[in-house]
C-alpha cells in the first residue's frame, strides 16, 4: 500500500491545470518521490504490489461498498439498476460470502500468475519486464502506449471473450474438448443468472475464464511491449493503465443506470444486456470492452458504440450551442445597457 501512496500521480498528470510556480513545486514533489520509490524498492516488488494496490483501492472497495449498499437499501439501489430488482445481489449470507471468497481468490492469483510470469520473463531476460528508471516517461509516450494497449485489450478481450468462454463462431458446434470445458465453466460461475452484474462480479468467475478474460488481455500486450527493444514500456505508465482499467471494470461492472458520462455509461449498458442475455453457448453479444469490434462484427446488443459516439458529439453541439446562445443573450444585454449609459449621459449633457 505504502508504494500506492508513493505516486501522486495526479500531480503529475494533472498539474497543467495548476499555477506555474505550483506545478513545479508538484513535479519537484513527484520526482523525489519517485526516485526515492525506485531507489528503496526492486522494479518486481514496485509492479506486484502497485498492481494489487490498485485493484484493492479501485476494486475492491468499491465492490464492497456496491455490495453493502444494494443489500442494505434495496428499494433505492433497484430503482438504480439496469432491469430493477433482478439486478440486485442475492441477499443470502451464505451465497454472497462464497462470491466474496472467490472474488478474493481470484484477485490473489491474478497476483500469483503476475508474479511467476513476471520473475521467469525477468531470469529469461537479466533484465526486469517494465522499465523502472528515475527519468519519467514523456507525456506523448505515455498517451502513446496507453493507447496501443487499450487496443490490443480489445482485441483479446473480444476474440477471447466470444471464441473460447461462449464458443462462438461457425464451428462453435464442433468444439474441441478444452474449449468447451472453458465455454462450460465461464456460463456455469460468470452466466449462473439472467440479470445485470454487480461489481463483485467482474472476479467472481471460475479461476481458468476469469484468467483468460481478466488477467490476459491486460498483462500480455503489457509484457509485449515492455518487453520490446524499441519502446520499453515504463512501470509508471503500466499502473497508469491498470488504474484506467480497473475503475472503467468497476464501473462498467456495476449495473448501475447514473454511471457518469454517455461513452462509459454505454459500456455499462451493453455490459448489463451481455449478462441479461444468458449469452448460452454460441450465442450472445457485447463481448468486447468498448463495444467497437462488437460493431464490426455485428455482434452488438441494443445500441452499439458508434450510437453512442453520436450521442456525445450531438451532447457537445448542444453545449456549444447554449453557450453560444448565452454569449449573444449577455452581449445584447452589454449592448443595451452601454446605450443607456450613452443616454443618460447626453440627457445630462444637454441639461448642462
Amino acid at each position: 500500500m505504502d508504494i500506492l501512496l508513493s505516486l501522486p500521480i495526479a500531480s503529475y498528470f494533472f498539474s497543467t491545470s495548476l499555477t506555474s510556480w505550483s506545478t513545479s513545486l508538484n513535479l519537484i514533489f513527484f520526482y523525489m518521490t519517485w526516485s526515492t520509490l525506485i531507489l528503496s524498492h526492486s522494479p518486481l516488488k514496485i509492479e506486484l504490489l502497485g498492481v494489487l494496490a490498485l485493484r484493492i483501492v479501485f476494486w475492491l472497495v468499491p465492490s464492497l461498498f456496491f455490495l453493502i449498499f444494494d443489500c442494505s437499501i434495496p428499494s433505492l439501489a433497484e430503482s438504480l439498476k439496469y432491469k430493477g430488482s433482478s439486478a440486485l445481489p442475492p441477499r443470502d449470507a451464505t451465497a454472497l460470502a462464497k462470491l466474496v471468497g472467490l472474488a478474493t481468490f481470484n484477485l490473489l492469483l491474478e497476483s500469483a500468475v503476475q508474479a511467476g510470469v513476471s520473475l521467469a520473463l525477468s531470469n529469461l531476460l537479466q533484465t526486469p519486464v517494465f522499465r523502472s528508471s528515475t527519468t519519467l516517461p514523456l507525456p506523448f509516450q505515455i498517451i502513446k502506449h496507453i493507447l496501443l494497449l487499450f487496443t490490443a485489450r480489445e482485441f483479446l478481450t473480444y476474440f477471447i471473450h466470444r471464441y473460447l468462454l461462449h464458443g462462438g463462431g461457425p464451428n462453435s458446434n464442433r468444439r474441441r474438448p478444452i474449449s468447451s470445458t472453458i465455454t462450460n465453466l465461464h456460463l456455469r460461475y460468470a452466466h449462473s443468472r439472467r440479470a445485470p452484474p454487480f461489481s463483485l462480479s467482474l472476479m467472481t468467475d471460475h479461476p481458468i475464464p476469469f484468467l483468460l478474460h481478466r488477467f490476459v488481455p491486460l498483462y500480455l500486450p503489457a509484457i509485449l511491449l515492455g518487453t520490446s527493444r524499441s519502446s520499453g514500456l515504463h512501470i509508471l505508465t503500466f499502473l497508469l493503465f491498470v488504474l484506467l482499467t480497473t475503475l472503467e471494470e468497476t464501473l462498467s461492472m456495476s449495473g448501475y443506470t447514473i454511471v457518469p458520462g454517455i461513452i462509459l455509461g454505454g459500456i455499462t449498458r451493453r455490459n448489463a444486456l451481455h449478462y441479461c442475455s444468458g449469452s448460452s453457448s454460441g450465442s450472445g453479444g457485447n463481448f468486447g470492452s468498448w463495444g467497437v469490434l462488437d460493431w464490426v462484427h455485428g455482434t452488438s446488443l441494443g445500441k452499439d458504440v458508434m450510437s453512442d459516439v453520436k450521442d456525445e458529439a450531438e451532447k457537445h453541439r448542444l453545449k456549444e450551442r447554449g453557450e453560444k446562445a448565452a454569449d449573444d443573450v449577455g452581449g445584447l444585454v452589454e449592448e443595451g445597457i452601454s446605450s443607456l449609459r450613452r443616454s443618460t449621459r447626453n440627457r445630462k449633457s444637454r441639461a448642462r
